[in-house]
């Protein structure tokens, strides 16, 4: 017998968003450019996410870095925050409650002292809070919540809470918020509504 006769062909994947084929999501890009620079850090366990947003949201922010990890080396980690002389905001509600877990409390964050890098963590609520534990660095950072955002469009990832957003949602709201341009962001939240509608179709497609 010939090996790799009854072996099952892999599928092909997209090089540019990292899906397969079939399901690439390229075609939902709509890059818009940012005064602020965006840092990604994505828990391991989103990157094969058939759900997840983070990757889009990097397509549609040229200039944007992701960065993959749960606990990241302290010397490396320094060296992505505060890149070419940014003030590092990371994009997290102070949550008082974490302080008995051994999370510090955030320094104040000044919009004034600009420019600005948006640190986003991609990772369920849950992982989120240990990426946090995890890396000191990211606990000394002062934070970004967000105001007044409309009701999030992901609807194929349940919410555990009202004013959960996905990852692409929250970062267009916080820029938007960072740069006092309410609709700057408009056509990538519109991509993403593609996406979705798109995940939608193929969960359809499966269960019939």
């Amino acid at each position: 017998m010939i090996r790799g006769m009854n072996t099952v062909p892999r599928r092909q994947k997209c090089a540019t968003c990292l899906r397969p084929a079939a399901t690439c999501i390229c075609h939902w890009t709509s890059p818009v450019a940012s005064a602020v620079d965006v840092l990604i850090l994505q828990h391991p366990m989103e990157v094969e996410n058939a759900k997840g947003s983070a990757r889009l949201l990097h397509l549609c922010l040229p200039g944007s870095r992701i960065e993959i990890g749960e606990q990241f080396d302290e010397e490396a980690l320094h060296a992505m925050l505060g890149a070419d002389g940014r003030q590092p905001v990371l994009l997290y509600p102070d949550t008082p409650g974490d302080r008995s877990l051994g999370i510090a409390a955030p320094p104040p964050f000044s919009a004034d002292l600009a420019p600005v890098q948006l640190v986003v963590l991609d990772a369920t609520w849950r992982k989120s809070r240990k990426m946090l534990y995890l890396n000191p660095a990211l606990q000394a950072l002062p934070r970004l919540p967000l105001r007044n955002t409309p009701p999030s469009h992901y609807l194929i990832r349940k919410a555990h809470a009202p004013d959960q957003l996905s990852t692409l949602e929250a970062t267009c709201y916080a820029l938007a918020q960072l740069e006092g341009d309410e609709h700057r962001y408009d056509s990538v939240i519109a991509a993403f509504d593609g996406f979705v509608a798109q995940q939608q179709a193929q969960a359809a497609r499966q269960r019939g």
